[in-house]
Parts: structure tokens; C-alpha cells; sequence
């Protein structure tokens, strides 16, 4: 497994290095869509498969989550790959996301019945699918030089590489509507108390605070995980003390507040009326249009309100999860998810040299022609367009400033499968705050032990 008992300082590189993603970073030419991947007839490490001539025929397969943001990745890189290599067919699948699409993943792995190539999780989760004996392993190949040094450790294991990074990194935080925060004469909040604030004139104002879309049931975790740069800022050792069993949620008031979070959305009604069964899409067309003014959410989803409302795009904003310190108000960054290629393809040479596309200048432009960028790539030689979403702009300024923290799974591997299913309940009342993060930490004890991390 990849080294995670690194010194605070040497984690700190990690947030160094996002600090100056918004500059073209790095010195090695990118690939292009004629030289990515390997040649044919290389090795195939962690597996084999036939030489693939560059004009012999291949299908590929390839699973991606059904969000209209990953949709919406793949047809580009598709669409671009393709245009490239004409005797290349790439078939697109969906699956489900959150614990449903978890559990898919880790089933088509253990039955060899995975796609060609599939994108999911970087960080803690990947490292639950055991990649090491899993996923082909792509340390030395020629793309991975194209790759930002600090996305590395979150697609490795034992010092093996075994992902490419897909899209952006993104900010975990509030998406807000920029033009009622104007209409109603408000502020960007920097602590909590003035967040509530904020909320009470929203709500006075006879529209919805605060968005909840229980229907689609991962999207309850923003609260707890984006506040992580607060928690990080009053216990900077918070995540090797957590990573090593000497600390629980439960115990420790600074990681609980996100819970709290929950709770008190729930008590003062800053939810509209149909959370519990809100669909994800449905809530971004309500936030679009200004009928409801926060969303704890990735600031990457707003691809999807520029798929869905494009007119109204502009009116969408991001700010970090306020803390109790305004001097220290931040975001929590997440890291781009990666693309993967299982031991069990039967086309491993080929899927090798999509990826060698999907790692490569031309295909971070190729995402970027069919969606407005989340945030930095992570792909030497790219950078932001001046047109970037005012959203993503807002994200960087935090980035810019040093004042972003990369969330916790990306420092950390003790991560459990069921917090959204706890946050759903706190969120709707139907358990307290520090029954969650007891039931928290027994969850996330079996993944530790699961996982066999000292300590556990």
C-alpha cells in the first residue's frame, strides 16, 4: 500500500503543489493522440494480452458513474480518441453511484467481469479494490510523466501506479446563487454564525437556505467531509492520529460539527419540503433558478447545471465550509477520480493507450471543449480558460491564497461505505449527532481491519 505514514510536513507537499495548478506546471511535452500509451507488442504488467497493430480492429469497454458530468467526460474522450483512431470502437457504460455503484464495481472486479476500463474513486476508496491485485499496474509508462507528481499517491499502492487522472479537481463546500446573495444584500459567509444569518434571511425571504437531496443519497456527505479543512485547522495531526486508531469521531467535538451540521438544517427547517426524496438533478434545477440559495456539494457538479441550465450558470458560485475562525475559512479540495484498466481485460494494450490519451494535454482539451472545467487539471501543460465558470474562479482564488486543504481520504485511507447512509439519518432527524459518528467509527474499524492498518 502506498506509504501514508509520511511525516505532516511531507503531506503538506500535496496542498504546495495544488497551490500552483492554475499555472501551466511541468516541462514534459504532453502526449498526443498519436503517441499515448504504449507500442504494440510491450509488456503488459499484471497481465497480457495481444499486440494491438495500429490499424487492427478493437472494441473497448468502458464504465463510467451515470452523473451527466461523467457522462458527459467520457463522450468527449471518446468522441476525440476515436476521431484519432478510427479503427478504435469504445463502448460507454453507466452504473449507479454511491455504495450501490461501490458494490458494483468491487463484484465486476471479484468476478472478471469488469469493463476494458473503468473510471472510480481515487484515494481511499480505490484502495479497498486491493488495485495491487486488481488493476494493471502503468508505473513506467510513458504517460505517466504527463501526470502532476501530487496525484500519484492517490491512484498507488506498494509503490505501483494504477490510474490516470480524469477531469479535475474540484472544491467540497456551499454552491450558492450569486444573484439572489445580490437581490437579498448578503455576503460571502467566512464563519458559521454568519452562515446562519445568512440562512435566516433566506428563509424570511420565502425561498429555501439550504438544499437537500436525500433521494440520491451520497449527496449527504458534503457537510461532514468538506468541512475537513475547519477540522484540519484546529487539529493539524487530526489525520495520522485518526489513520493510526488514537482518536475516534465520536470523541473529538472539532470532526463532529459536520453531524451538527446536519442536525440543525433538519431543526430550523432550512430544507424545503421534499428532501427525503429529492433527486441530485433536481435540486441543481431549484438552485439554478433561485428557488433555494445553498447546496453543500462538489463544486464540480456544476458542469452539470451548465448541461442542464446553461442560461443560468453564470448565477452559481462556491465557498468553503465555514468555520468558527474567519481568518482561517477555507475549502476542502478533492482530488480528480481515475481511470483503470483490470487484469482481466482481454485488451489490455489498447485500453493502455486510451489512457495514454485521457493522460495527455489533448485530452484535458478535449473535456474541456464539451464541459466548462471544475477546477485545475492535473495534466502538465494545461491550465484554466479565461472563461472559466465564475464558480471555478471563486474555488481558485481559495487555492491561490493557500488556504485549501485536500479532504481527508486523500491523507487517509480509514474511510467506511456508510456514511451516507448515517448523514441521510441525521439529516432527517432520525438519529443524533453522536450516535452517527459512534456508528461512524465502528464502520470505519472494519475497513481498517479490512485494509490491515497497524493500530486496528
Amino acid at each position: 500500500m502506498f506509504d501514508r505514514s509520511k511525516s505532516f510536513v511531507s503531506r503538506l507537499m500535496l496542498l504546495l503543489t495544488l497551490l500552483v495548478l492554475l499555472a501551466a506546471c511541468g516541462s514534459a511535452p504532453a502526449s498526443t493522440g498519436d503517441t499515448t500509451g504504449t507500442t504494440a507488442g510491450s509488456a503488459s504488467p499484471g497481465g497480457s494480452s495481444p499486440a494491438v497493430a495500429a490499424d487492427d480492429p478493437v472494441t473497448l469497454s468502458y464504465l463510467v458513474d451515470d452523473s451527466q458530468t461523467a457522462r458527459d467526460t467520457a463522450d468527449a474522450l471518446v468522441s476525440a480518441y476515436t476521431a484519432l483512431h478510427p479503427n478504435v470502437t469504445i463502448n460507454v457504460e453507466t452504473r449507479p453511484q454511491g455504495t450501490e455503484g461501490d458494490n458494483l464495481v468491487k463484484t465486476r472486479l471479484a468476478t472478471g467481469e469488469m469493463s476494458d476500463v473503468f473510471t472510480y474513486n481515487s484515494g481511499s476508496l480505490l484502495q479497498a479494490l486491493q488495485p495491487t491485485n486488481t488493476l494493471v499496474d502503468l508505473t513506467n509508462e510513458p504517460f505517466i510523466a504527463n501526470i502532476v507528481d501530487s496525484f500519484l499517491p492517490t491512484v498507488s499502492q506498494n509503490n505501483q501506479v494504477f490510474g490516470v487522472p480524469t477531469g479535475t479537481a474540484q472544491g467540497g463546500g456551499i454552491l450558492y446563487n450569486r444573484k439572489v446573495y445580490e437581490e437579498l444584500g448578503l455576503s460571502v459567509p467566512k464563519t458559521w454564525a454568519e452562515f446562519e444569518a445568512n440562512n435566516d434571511k433566506i428563509k424570511a425571504a420565502g425561498k429555501t437556505p439550504v438544499l437537500a437531496t436525500y433521494g440520491d443519497t451520497w449527496t449527504s456527505q458534503l457537510f461532514v467531509l468538506a468541512d475537513y479543512h475547519n477540522v484540519q485547522q484546529a487539529m493539524p495531526t487530526f489525520a495520522q492520529d485518526y489513520t493510526a486508531n488514537k482518536i475516534k469521531l465520536a470523541a473529538t467535538p472539532e470532526a463532529m460539527k459536520g453531524f451538527a451540521y446536519l442536525q440543525e438544517g433538519n431543526q430550523k427547517g432550512w430544507y424545503q419540503q421534499d428532501y427525503a426524496t429529492m433527486k441530485f438533478e433536481q435540486g441543481l434545477k431549484l438552485l439554478a433558478d433561485g428557488d433555494a440559495v445553498h447546496f453543500p456539494m462538489l463544486s464540480g457538479t456544476v458542469a452539470t447545471i451548465a448541461a442542464n441550465s446553461p442560461d443560468k450558470v453564470n448565477d452559481i458560485g462556491f465557498f468553503g465550509i465555514p468555520g468558527t475562525d474567519a481568518a482561517k475559512h477555507g475549502a476542502t479540495i478533492w482530488m480528480p477520480g481515475g481511470t483503470y484498466i483490470p487484469k482481466t481485460s482481454q485488451n489490455i494494450e489498447a485500453a493502455k493507450q486510451f489512457l495514454g490519451f485521457i493522460a495527455s494535454k489533448a485530452g484535458a482539451d478535449a473535456i474541456t471543449a464539451k464541459i466548462p472545467p471544475q477546477g485545475p487539471y492535473l495534466i502538465k501543460e494545461t491550465k484554466l480558460p479565461d472563461d472559466a465558470l465564475p464558480a471555478v474562479k471563486e474555488l481558485a482564488a481559495y487555492i491561490d491564497a493557500g488556504n485549501a486543504t485536500p479532504a481527508l481520504e486523500f491523507f487517509s485511507p480509514v474511510k467506511g461505505p456508510n456514511l451516507e447512509q448515517l448523514c441521510v439519518a441525521v439529516g432527517s432527524g432520525q438519529m443524533a449527532p453522536a450516535d452517527a459518528a459512534a456508528n461512524y467509527d465502528e464502520d470505519v474499524a472494519k475497513q481498517a481491519k479490512q485494509l490491515g492498518l497497524p493500530g486496528w
